[in-house]
């Protein structure tokens, strides 16, 4: 099977797989076709694929000025979980992370996500605060590369 392909989304095509599976991922806060549009404009997304499927996708939040901290966010769909995607999709989003010029890296969970909470405490990240959004019933995790 082929190694996996790591693009930007350059179609509705694309933005809706990046969608699929972040909505699959993170069900309590599902976003519409127009809100990825818009993080598309402000963000690095990405979309994975294993030959014809779809694997994963992931998000860059750029470095602020004042803060140099960049978030990195990767997502894998369950059934390709454990398989060393995640790692690469990581990584993908770790390297552009510090082409931007991040000196901090930083992401977020949703703490029913124990998959992605796992992967981010082996890979070197620690806690800094556990909150709820509004309306919302599921705390996220963000968590800090120490």
């Amino acid at each position: 099977m082929p190694d996996l392909r790591i693009q930007q989304p350059d179609s509705d095509a694309a933005l809706r797989d990046w969608q699929h599976v972040h909505n699959v991922v993170i069900p309590t806060h599902a976003l519409s076709l127009d809100d990825v549009r818009e993080r598309s404009r402000r963000n690095h997304l990405q979309v994975a694929y294993r030959g014809d499927d779809l694997v994963g996708c992931s998000t860059v939040r750029p470095p602020t000025d004042e803060t140099l901290t960049a978030t990195v966010i990767a997502r894998v769909l369950a059934p390709h979980r454990r398989r060393g995607f995640g790692e690469e999709l990581y990584v993908h989003g770790l390297d552009h992370a510090r082409e931007l010029g991040a000196e901090v890296i930083e992401t977020v969970i949703l703490s029913s996500n124990q998959d992605g909470l796992r992967f981010a405490l082996k890979h070197g990240f620690v806690e800094t605060e556990q909150y709820l959004l509004p309306g919302e019933t599921i705390p996220w995790i963000d968590l800090r590369l120490s």
